[in-house]
């Protein structure tokens, strides 16, 4: 006679059961090294809103404990980049038993949804957050060419 293995859950060894367990493990994981998804030391900086309106663009971008000598603001027709250094106070031998802000260098260009005027920028740093008000460019018109003939 022969011996039969007797399984008290058989449908927890379902070939798909495995890969839906798998599956949430995998998402998982990722999820927990995902920058902004509650990693220890991930995230974006600085966080920041954009929003509009007719003849604007305004971005609102936090950073607590920094300074305005320790960011500078770059502007282009199309890009906003905010870069500088967050320094972190040293804690000497303390261990830490959970560290989400970390200190370094920061950078991010910020792709925005239309045409901007660089030159009629304007930001004001105040309490950790810096504003950002940039003026939508003016679109060219079209404009008809007269094509000349040449022989």
């Amino acid at each position: 006679m022969a011996a039969i293995r007797w399984n008290v859950r058989p449908e927890a060894n379902r070939p798909g059961r495995i890969v839906e367990r798998l599956h949430r493990e995998v998402n998982r994981l990722f999820s927990e090294l995902s920058p902004g998804r509650g990693a220890e030391g991930g995230g974006v900086f600085p966080l920041v809103n954009i929003s509009e309106d007719d003849e604007n663009l305004f971005i609102r971008a936090e950073m607590p404990g920094i300074g305005t000598d320790e960011v500078e603001l770059s502007v282009t027709s199309d890009r906003i980049t905010i870069s500088g250094e967050r320094k972190v106070e040293a804690e000497g031998m303390l261990n830490a038993h959970r560290r989400e802000r970390e200190g370094g260098h920061f950078n991010r260009t910020l792709q925005m949804p239309v045409r901007i005027d660089p030159e009629k920028a304007t930001a004001v740093f105040k309490c950790g957050i810096l504003k950002i008000a940039v003026p939508k460019a003016k679109e060219t018109e079209a404009r008809q060419v007269k094509i000349q003939y040449e022989e």
